[in-house]
């Protein structure tokens, strides 16, 4: 994913904003463009006003797997699987726009984030890349799931054709229909 052709700085520095605008951590924005440190520190703070979130970049391919996550997860990869193979585009250019789609496709949370951040998503182009991570097909509704990949997946059921018993049903969730009921 980190291969790129020659590329001028202007180019690059589009390219950061785009990431920016998009939510990309500056982890993210280091790998994919060959901008300073510095460089992407000030266009970050020029673009939202705000120093770019600290922390470390998600590293478990556990979060992938639980439920909601797991659906939001599952609709990208497929996206992304999609446009690779029929659109070809690859690297950072196939995220991008394959996360653009899936933001067209959900409603965000309550926060008014998407449940799958960009970061998170070119995560998870990450895992899958490594192998850490595949699809598994649902045997009820057909559709490709993100799933671990030395799990044992024969009989694979979704967590839409078999959603837990708590899902959705936050404490959040609970005030806000209160509140709609009210």
């Amino acid at each position: 994913m980190t291969k790129k052709s020659v590329v001028t700085e202007s180019q690059e520095i589009q390219l950061a904003i785009e990431l920016i605008n998009l939510g990309a951590r500056l982890q993210l924005l280091e790998t994919e463009t060959s901008l300073s440190r510095e460089r992407l520190l000030k266009l970050y703070k020029e673009l939202k006003g705000v120093s770019p979130p600290k922390g470390m970049l998600p590293f478990s391919t556990d979060w992938f797997i639980t439920w909601q996550p797991n659906i939001h997860s599952s609709l990208f990869i497929n996206i992304y699987r999609y446009l690779v193979s029929h659109a070809h585009v690859s690297g950072i250019e196939a995220v991008m726009k394959a996360y653009k789609l899936y933001l067209e496709q959900v409603d965000p949370d309550p926060s008014g984030e998407p449940v799958l951040s960009l970061t998170r998503a070119w995560t998870l182009v990450r895992f899958f890349e490594s192998k850490m991570l595949t699809t598994a097909c649902c045997k009820k509704c057909g559709g490709d799931f993100v799933v671990h990949k030395l799990d044992l997946n024969q009989g694979f059921v979704c967590g839409l054709c078999h959603m837990p018993s708590r899902a959705g049903k936050t404490k959040k969730a609970k005030e806000e229909a209160a509140q709609a009921a009210a």
